[in-house]
């Protein structure tokens, strides 16, 4: 290996290493803080474009301005109530993912605060991959979805049960995931419940 290639990889290695430290240590900070104050600082921190929205009007409002500053033409939603959304501010989706969709709007399980991350199912997302999810995804979600951690959101599925196909994701600077792509713009709605 060359003496360039070893300066390069050991400098990108080093970012990494201090973004993942940058996390764990606004998370410690962050500790006594309210879970849905401490989950939007470390989904925001990670990338992610947070929106606290106090009832669905709100929401809809909210909803498409980002529809229209990302200049989004077509949605993959395939939730009932959310194509309700869609159909108010009149933007066509789609219920399966096509290479078309330059959007999905989507629901999901839980909201883990420990690390910004948001947890998805089959519920959410069919049977895609999250990798295969278009470059924009809108998610929306209630306050009561916040958890501590993966160990209580794992709790949690366990005693639903019949939840399959799980997954998590985070804003386009974590380096938790390991996207195929990095330029995801994950937007969150959070509705108070």
């Amino acid at each position: 290996m060359s003496l360039f290639k070893k300066i390069v990889g050991k400098i990108f290695t080093q970012q990494e290493e201090d973004e993942t430290q940058d996390l764990i240590k606004i998370g410690d900070q962050l500790k006594n803080a309210d879970l849905d104050y401490k989950f939007a600082q470390l989904f925001t921190h990670s990338g992610g474009f947070f929106n606290y929205c106090a009832d669905e009007a709100e929401a809809l409002q909210t909803l498409n301005h980002i529809l229209k500053l990302e200049q989004i033409k077509s949605v993959f939603c395939w939730d009932q109530e959310l194509k309700n959304f869609l159909d108010v501010v009149d933007v066509p989706y789609t219920p399966n993912l096509e290479l078309f969709n330059d959007c999905a709007f989507i629901t999901c399980e839980y909201l883990i605060a420990f690390d910004g991350r948001i947890m998805l199912s089959h519920n959410n997302i069919l049977h895609y991959h999250s990798s295969r999810l278009p470059q924009k995804i809108v998610i929306m979600a209630n306050v009561s979805q916040i958890v501590t951690n993966l160990n209580d959101a794992m709790s949690k599925i366990k005693r639903n049960g019949n939840i399959r196909n799980l997954t998590s994701i985070s804003g386009s600077n974590s380096k938790l995931d390991t996207p195929n792509k990095d330029n995801t713009k994950l937007f969150l709605l959070l509705l108070e419940d």
